[in-house]
């Protein structure tokens, strides 16, 4: 054990009384049999996160949310495990949430976000390596989204929301202004003049300075090699709302220095953006044209910090990327690739060339994290297993952190394995079939297509719980990459463009039929179902065809010409679609699941949160109204305060139990028996 680790390890065991302290479990030890996965099982799965490998790589850092179920909310708690995996320590315990760790440059200090304390909103605090408790080095009003450190410690930049006036008066609220034309966010909500800017912020006197400002929001900052200058992304055009275009800045970290645009492309600029360890170039993420909104190739690019055109690096790739992370020598640059059902772990030479694959098969990679001396650790996940830290041993993986073995070994999962079908138009759409752990061959089961969304995303080789559940019950699960999906190169994600509900239905049809005719599924018993695009296309399926005894439809539309204005996508809607007015038609098109609701005869669950400003509350509703005039059989569910993404932990559980309830009523008692 290095000195670094000894001190470390020690201090924290003796300083951080009550904290948890893991070793790997011995082997041989007896594993008690296990039984089927349950939507209660919510409380139980611990979602891991944010690694960053400390500045010698002897740690690795990391986030793990789990459910605090007295008090009904998640939790994020920070911990580390050594290098090797021998000692895995919980740092944080408070009764809040911890999240975001990074280390100083020095390896001093394990930093993080957190409100404990009762802190206004998210605020900085360190935790010295040498022992004692954390502690709040910053007060900003209304607390910190964002933060990195300078090279040498001493400074720090922040991403901080300008003061609110509207909330400044304990008097009854103000009237909400609002003169944007994208004037609407999920979890921000109306979106007035109020803006994030950068700050800098000194460690020693704990001063904080204004670094950036003007009606534009900066993001993701990062240092350069040598601390004196900052890049950024900003959207900075005209109107930017109207376009959807971001660029890299760079600006010195000095209090007045003025921010210089680095990329010009009429489209995102944005991403992870890395500096090359020399300080002469950055590489970050280049998206499409603009008008491709929702169906975004993001690419590797390069620029130089002293001006002159980017490079593409990863053009001929024809997949997407994420998280490029410059290699510690200079010579290449790390990215993550989403290719077909999965996400691997590639590098690409800094000058150009050809792309190699570092780590790939059955699973999906992210959040790759580099130290000084070369280590790299990513996140993995496969469906055998929730994601995880592992490090990264030339081309192979080798596990450092175990946060889900213990429930994992009380549980009997399904097995999962790849599937395709051919569409009566020719395409060839991958997918993935889930089998219960009961499954025998020749059987025939009740089965789910289970719908993911985006559309610009794709089902992979990773841990669902909704799938496992669902398999637990005894369905068949089964999934479709239909077109518009990621994974499968840029004609395939823009061919549903401005022609919705039209050629992923054919996929999702021609899945369904596959999975039949391969004598898995019960043609009489087949459901469908989906959350967000899932269920906008589970909409458009059940105008489409009868064959369906159940649906499901979670935080869904399909009058479209009724969210004009209503949702977050109005850029989307006329760079794709036009204005209503000057392009009627279209809009009556893609919203045809509602002005042919009178073709839908399956029984419908719709469900969704109240403060949902990405498909809003409103796009079910229309369709509940609808089916129950028509006297389909229908229910609508809504969960207050929540938004698109359902977080309160009992509302989740409660929505796969409600799932499950209304599959087992409608495809019959042996579903729900089958599994267990």
């Amino acid at each position: 054990m290095t000195a670094f680790r000894a001190a470390l390890g020690a201090a924290l065991v003796l300083s951080l009384t009550g904290l948890g302290i893991r070793m790997v479990a011995p082997l041989g030890a007896q594993t008690p049999e296990r039984r089927p996965i349950a939507p209660s099982d919510i409380y139980n799965l611990r979602s891991v996160g944010a690694p960053r490998i400390s500045p010698d790589g002897e740690w690795v850092a990391y986030s793990v949310s789990s459910v605090d179920s007295a008090k009904d909310r998640n939790v994020s708690h920070i911990w580390m495990t050594s290098w090797d995996g021998s000692h895995t320590i919980q740092a944080t315990a408070s009764g809040e949430s911890e999240s975001s760790p990074q280390w100083s440059p020095d390896g001093k200090y394990l930093s993080f976000l957190s409100s404990r304390g009762g802190a206004d909103g998210s605020q900085l605090w360190l935790m010295n390596r040498m022992g004692g408790e954390a502690e709040m080095v910053s007060h900003v009003k209304g607390g910190i989204s964002e933060y990195a450190w300078s090279p040498d410690g001493k400074r720090l930049v922040f991403v901080v929301t300008d003061p609110d006036s509207a909330s400044d008066s304990t008097d009854a609220p103000k009237p909400i202004v609002i003169d944007r034309f994208l004037f609407k966010d999920d979890n921000s909500g109306y979106l007035t003049d109020v803006r994030d800017h950068l700050y800098l912020f000194d460690l020693g006197t704990r001063k904080m300075e204004q670094l950036t400002s003007g009606p534009y929001d900066d993001e993701s900052p990062v240092w350069s090699p040598d601390g004196s200058r900052i890049a950024f992304v900003s959207a900075r055009g005209p109107d930017p709302d109207r376009t959807g275009n971001t660029d890299i800045f760079v600006v010195d970290a000095r209090v007045g220095a003025e921010p210089r645009r680095l990329t010009t492309f009429e489209g995102p600029d944005d991403g992870d953006v890395s500096w090359s360890p020399d300080g002469k170039y950055i590489a970050y993420i280049q998206g499409s044209e603009p008008k491709y909104f929702a169906y975004d190739m993001r690419h590797l690019a390069v620029v130089s910090v002293d001006g002159g055109e980017a490079r593409v690096l990863s053009g001929a790739l024809d997949r997407s990327i994420s998280s490029p992370r410059w290699s510690g020598d200079g010579t290449g640059i790390y990215f993550v690739v989403a290719d077909d059902r999965i996400r691997y772990l590639a590098r690409v030479p800094a000058t150009g060339g050809e792309v190699a694959r570092v780590i790939e098969g059955k699973r999906s990679l992210a959040s790759p994290t580099l130290s000084r001396d070369g280590r790299m650790a990513v996140l993995s996940s496969t469906p055998e297993h929730p994601q995880e830290v592992f490090a990264v041993d030339g081309d192979s993986l080798r596990r450092l952190s175990h946060e889900n073995d213990g429930w994992l070994a009380k549980v009997r999962l399904a097995t999962t394995e790849g599937i395709s079908a051919r569409a009566k138009d020719g395409n060839v759409v991958n997918g993935l079939l889930v089998k219960p752990a009961s499954y025998r061959e020749g059987e025939r089961y009740p089965a789910i297509l289970w719908i993911h969304g985006g559309p610009n995303s794709q089902d992979q080789y990773e841990f669902r719980i909704e799938r496992e559940i669902f398999a637990a019950r005894g369905y068949v699960v089964f999934t479709a990459n239909y077109r518009g999906s990621t994974g499968r190169g840029d004609a395939y994600g823009k061919a549903i463009f401005a022609d919705w509900g039209n050629k992923e239905v054919r996929d999702l049809l021609a899945m369904s039929d596959e999975v039949v005719k391969m004598g898995v599924a019960d043609p009489a018993r087949l459901a469908i179902g989906g959350w967000s695009y899932g269920a906008i296309l589970t909409n458009y399926t059940i105008a489409s065809d009868k064959r369906f005894r159940a649906a499901v439809s979670g935080a869904g539309s399909s009058m479209q010409l009724g969210m004009y204005g209503v949702d977050e996508y109005v850029t989307q809607y006329e760079l794709e679609l036009g204005q209503p007015w000057k392009n009627p038609q279209a809009w009556m098109k893609v919203s045809y699941p509602f002005f042919h609701a009178d073709r839908i005869v399956t029984p419908t669950l719709f469900m969704g949160g109240d403060k949902d400003f990405n498909v809003p509350l409103v796009g079910g509703e229309q369709m509940y109204q609808a089916l129950k005039s028509n006297g389909v059989e229908t229910r609508l569910v809504i969960y207050p305060g929540q938004h698109h993404a359902i977080r309160r932990p009992s509302f989740q559980v409660d929505r796969l139990e409600r799932y499950v309830a209304w599959y087992d009523a409608h495809l019959g008692s042996t579903a729900a028996n089958a599994g267990r």
